[in-house]
């Protein structure tokens, strides 16, 4: 009986020593993949589109590198986030074009919350595309949103742009886009975990769309107390869409680095 009691306490014990740490883990896990973790962030993030709608044949794809870098300025927390696309498109009658995209700009107000936490900042646009196919040839300005709740199971959240083209070439279409992204992880053992992000689109201008669905796998490594690397894959299959040239489906990939300086 005492042996029973005693292997019981000894299992009991066991329990909660590894608890906190799994616990410490998916806290990890999830503040890698939360974009209001106030760290250094530099991602390198690709979107490749094997197929288009009405384009046969024809395929697409488009690199972003990306930071976020953190603020104080005016004594409110910030995320100050840059993306650069470096782009492959679609020449007609055939032949693709490779270059620069439009560089976006945004500055994000952080109202961290217990349960969820809120940011809110204003974009801007730049016309850096190197060519008419890369890029809207227009100035832009707008509005970012993002509601992020972690949960002890994994994350979830989403992402709200719209801009709106302000000056720029004449013969270029005016721009009117609306953006959203839900965001829904879920965290398995050892750094592993499932996550959905595919962000949808909506050219109010035309009334273009396309709102794909995706599903994939990442993996979070602690390279040390400073540096935390994050690596996933998502595949994203277009389940509604109006308009030419929409991706049917494409892979989603990339690699995340954060860094805690001064920690």
């Amino acid at each position: 009986m005492l042996k029973r009691i005693a292997t019981l306490l000894t299992g009991l014990a066991a329990v909660a020593w590894s608890a906190p740490s799994i616990g410490q883990e998916h806290e990890d896990v999830n503040a890698a993949n939360n974009p209001l973790t106030p760290k250094i962030t530099i991602n390198l993030h690709d979107y490749y589109v094997p197929e288009l709608d009405g384009l046969d044949g024809r395929y697409a794809n488009q690199f972003l590198l990306r930071g976020l870098i953190p603020s104080d300025l005016f004594g409110k927390p910030q995320l100050f986030r840059f993306t650069l696309p470096i782009a492959t498109a679609p020449e007609f009658p055939d032949g693709y074009v490779t270059g620069l995209g439009d560089l976006t700009l945004m500055d994000i107000f952080v109202f961290p919350g217990k349960q969820i936490s809120f940011g809110v900042g204003p974009l801007v646009v730049l016309p850096t595309a190197t060519d008419d196919l890369l890029g809207a040839g227009k100035w832009q300005a707008g509005v970012v949103g993002l509601a992020i709740a972690p949960q002890k199971w994994g994350l979830i959240g989403g992402l709200v742009t719209y801009q709106a083209s302000f000056a720029g070439a004449g013969d270029r279409e005016d721009v009117s886009l609306a953006t959203f992204q839900p965001i829904v992880n879920y965290n398995l053992a050892n750094g592993f975990y499932l996550r959905s992000s595919a962000t949808w689109s909506f050219n109010l201008e035309n009334g273009d769309y396309y709102i794909p669905v995706g599903f994939g796998v990442g993996k979070v490594f602690q390279i040390n107390d400073k540096v935390t690397m994050n690596a996933f894959i998502e595949p994203q299959y277009t389940v509604a869409s109006e308009g030419i040239g929409n991706p049917k489906w494409q892979i989603f990939a990339g690699v995340n680095f954060q860094f805690a300086i001064g920690r």
